[in-house]
């Protein structure tokens, strides 16, 4: 099987401070990847980069996905071939609605007219699946959202827009055991129904328990310093991230 996200000695600052440095990823495609470690080791700059955010620049190396070069493409292109961003804190959008955003980000990714009757009956099913009720579709994206009902939104635009790779950014943070559960619930029905490849950014692990996880990686000062199996997660779980810090010197 090829490799769905090649990431080459990858380099990455935030204005002059270098952020990411030399770091190595692949992921094909169908794998679920865990992506640990401590604050500040450039998670969230990963996923960013990944997905084209303009404040972060790639000093050194390349990203390719699904065989192509997209180091320099701009955001909006990187979805339309497939990528998909979660955010830890996501963003309220007042004047648009939440139905109007995912039809208006279907059509814009895939570049066809949606038809209304069959994407607001599929919409009902994934929210039922959520435990979302149908008027938060109404809505305006976000606005008024509890935190939970925030990850929820993001993880139905998930299940609408269908991308080859789901990038989760601690999409599981801040929320109670049941929405944990219902988000899990979510990210389940992406795999099956799709069988796309997820790079699940997360602290936590609870989130991770009904998941089938190919390989963890953890995340210290810019650089991968461990790749393992789901056996890993247990091994951070009993001893934290201070075993591998010493690895980056």
């Amino acid at each position: 099987m090829s490799d769905l996200l090649t990431i080459d000695n990858l380099s990455v600052n935030i204005e002059e401070k270098r952020v990411l440095d030399g770091l190595s990823l692949k992921i094909k495609a169908g794998e679920t990847h865990v992506l640990m470690g401590p604050n500040g080791a450039g998670k969230s700059t990963l996923g960013y980069t990944i997905m084209g955010n303009p404040r972060y620049t790639v000093c050194a190396g390349k990203i390719f996905f699904d065989g192509e070069d997209i180091t320099t493409l701009p955001a909006d292109k990187r979805a339309a071939k497939g990528l998909f961003l979660s955010f830890q804190t996501p963003l309220e959008v007042p004047g648009i609605t939440l139905e109007s955003f995912i039809r208006s980000s279907v059509q814009s990714v895939t570049g066809q007219r949606v038809r209304l009757f069959q994407f607001q009956k599929e919409l009902k099913e994934k929210m039922a699946l959520l435990n979302m009720d149908e008027s938060y579709a109404k809505r305006d994206l976000n606005v008024g959202f509890s935190g939970g009902e925030r990850k929820k939104s993001e993880i139905l635009q998930l299940l609408m827009l269908k991308p080859k790779l789901a990038i989760l950014d601690e999409t599981d943070s801040g929320l109670d055991v049941d929405a944990v559960r219902t988000v899990s619930r979510g990210i389940e029905e992406y795999q099956k129904s799709v069988n796309g490849s997820l790079l699940i950014i997360t602290h936590s692990t609870k989130i991770l328990e009904s998941l089938k996880i190919d390989q963890t990686h953890v995340l210290v000062k810019g650089k991968i310093v461990k790749d393992s199996g789901a056996e890993l997660i247990e091994k951070i779980n009993s001893s934290g991230f201070e075993q591998f810090e010493n690895k980056t010197n």
